[in-house]
């Protein structure tokens, strides 16, 4: 893992979350890049521009930011980027190379009872990018168990594992998979490819409506550091993701940093 990225909001939790992840990408030896993506929406009529006095109050927002924090020999670079959020997160992912991205839950000040806020909540739903959501104030520390959640376990893309294999590989943790199954369940979804076999030290089987529900039914007895989840057209977060939104009260492990692969398939 040699590049991460943090998109920067307004939240109360802006700097902790930093912190947390110059720790985590230090203990990686990897590059940091800290990324503000801003729009400029005018009225009909005006003439000031506005673009450059944006670009400048983020850059130096950033800078400032980044100067609160302990950097502890990390390398962390601040960019502005003009554009929508989505589009331009993925190009600028692309352009950096980047392996993951560290997300806040809510990376503005928003009600305390919502997980997931909106920007965080388009960025798991609508992008591919591997992500961490890192729980509001967790301080960084070494991952030793990893509790994973599929309700297929086909693998079909290449690297998708990756950033799994690398996180356990460089912690050496466990990683314990909790096959899920579904109504639509189908016998060649528990069919272990031999990639997936050697990242996983134990497998559990669980039947429910969705894997979301076997989570909440199973995460607390396996007491894990991280949990680790993949996206799916109707996965993991699908019942939270109509407004973008997931509430506290229907994810209760929001006290755990939550890995977010891409699809499988």
């Amino acid at each position: 893992m040699k590049t991460i990225l943090v998109p920067v909001g307004s939240s109360i939790n802006a700097k902790s979350h930093l912190q947390y992840a110059i720790d985590f990408a230090k203990a990686f030896g990897a590059k940091l890049f800290v990324v503000q993506i801003y729009n400029v929406y005018t009225k009909a009529g005006t003439m000031i521009k506005v673009d450059h006095i944006i670009e400048r109050e983020s850059k130096a927002f950033l800078e400032s930011h980044v100067a609160s924090i302990d950097t502890k020999g990390v390398e962390v670079i601040t960019k502005t980027f003009k554009g929508k959020l989505i589009d331009t997160l993925e190009k600028v992912c692309n352009a950096l190379d980047v392996d993951l991205i560290i997300l806040e839950p809510r990376t503005n000040s928003i009600k305390d009872e919502v997980y997931l806020g909106k920007t965080s909540g388009k960025i798991i739903k609508q992008t591919q990018i591997p992500a961490l959501i890192v729980p509001e104030g967790y301080s960084y520390q070494p991952i030793r168990k990893i509790f994973m959640a599929v309700k297929s376990a086909i693998v079909k893309k290449e690297g998708v594992l990756q950033p799994l294999k690398i996180i356990k590989n460089h912690f050496k943790a466990t990683v314990n998979i909790l096959l899920v199954k579904t109504p639509y369940h189908i016998e060649a979804d528990f069919e272990l490819n031999e990639e997936l076999k050697e990242t996983i030290t134990d497998i559990k089987f669980a039947e429910s409506p969705t894997t979301f529900q076997a989570v909440l039914e199973h995460y607390k007895t396996e007491d894990p550091d991280m949990l680790c989840v993949v996206r799916r057209k109707r996965g993991f977060f699908n019942k939270l993701w109509e407004d973008d939104t997931i509430l506290k009260k229907d994810f209760h492990s929001s006290k755990l940093p939550v890995l977010v692969l891409s699809g499988l398939k």
